[in-house]
């Protein structure tokens, strides 16, 4: 194996590519961001009107 030099560390490229997997991967975790926004949101507008069922 062959030791490399600075100069050759430097001339290394690398890149990234979206796949599908990933973009679904982020819209997922959105969807369920604003899905818990909004249950958190319904739970805290019946608290604040009273409009909750009893636990009994």
């Amino acid at each position: 194996m062959q030791k490399m030099t600075n100069e050759d560390m430097l001339k290394i490229e690398g890149g990234t590519t979206l796949t599908a997997s990933f973009l679904n991967a982020i819209t997922r975790t959105g969807e369920l961001i604003l899905d818990l926004g909004r249950s958190l949101g319904s739970a805290i507008r019946r608290i604040y009107e009273k409009n909750s069922c009893p636990l009994d």
